[in-house]
């Protein structure tokens, strides 16, 4: 996917940050972050992982797909593969320690007003990272691995997961999902957020 095409949300949380008049300090306090990652966030020097994402989202009382919308549609919305392809993505590190680029989000629901649930197709990329940093977060989570194998670490536990397999768990518990072995893989995530 190009460059030009991916969805850099920093800018997007700053311009809501201020549009609230709410400080740096104001939203680190709120959702639990230090004011240094957010700085580092709002300013796209730092690729957070959803979990810090979902975070600020409830800090500044949005929903999650805000940081992603271009508008909203009220009746069902349709997300087409070929469109979904051309579609702007959204990058994330995935809580390594080195915050590079390794999970691009493709978002399926961009447009559904007043949506609770964010689905995804993710692509993980491959990586030699195996220092990983957990993250918890109000709601449930759904994956589906659609090719590949990934590792699901939540909590003291650790589940492998090839094509086909799924698991649905509770985001309040620390977790993180990264491709098995170092390889690539493509899941279906659907994140359930309450607001």
């Amino acid at each position: 996917m190009a460059t030009d095409n991916i969805n850099i949300v920093g800018s997007k949380i700053k311009g809501l940050r201020e549009t609230k008049q709410l400080s740096i300090e104001e939203i680190a306090e709120r959702s639990g972050l230090s004011p240094e990652q957010i700085i580092s966030i709002e300013s796209d020097e730092n690729l957070p992982s959803l979990g810090p994402l979902i975070k600020i989202a409830r800090a500044l009382g949005v929903r999650l797909g805000t940081f992603m919308d271009d508008n909203d549609a009220l009746g069902p919305v349709v997300c087409r593969a070929e469109e979904r392809e051309q579609q702007s993505s959204i990058s994330f590190s995935n809580g390594a320690t080195g915050a590079r680029k390794h999970m691009e989000y493709h978002p399926l629901a961009k447009q559904k007003a007043g949506r609770h649930m964010e689905p995804f197709v993710v692509e993980i990329q491959p990586s030699e990272e195996r220092e990983f940093i957990s993250s918890a977060h109000e709601g449930e989570e759904f994956i589906y691995v659609m090719s590949g194998e990934v590792e699901v670490d939540y909590g003291k536990e650790k589940y492998c997961l090839k094509t086909g397999d799924s698991i649905y768990y509770d985001s309040i518990v620390k977790h993180h999902i990264h491709g098995a072995d170092g390889k690539a893989a493509k899941i279906l995530a659907v994140v359930y957020i309450p607001f």
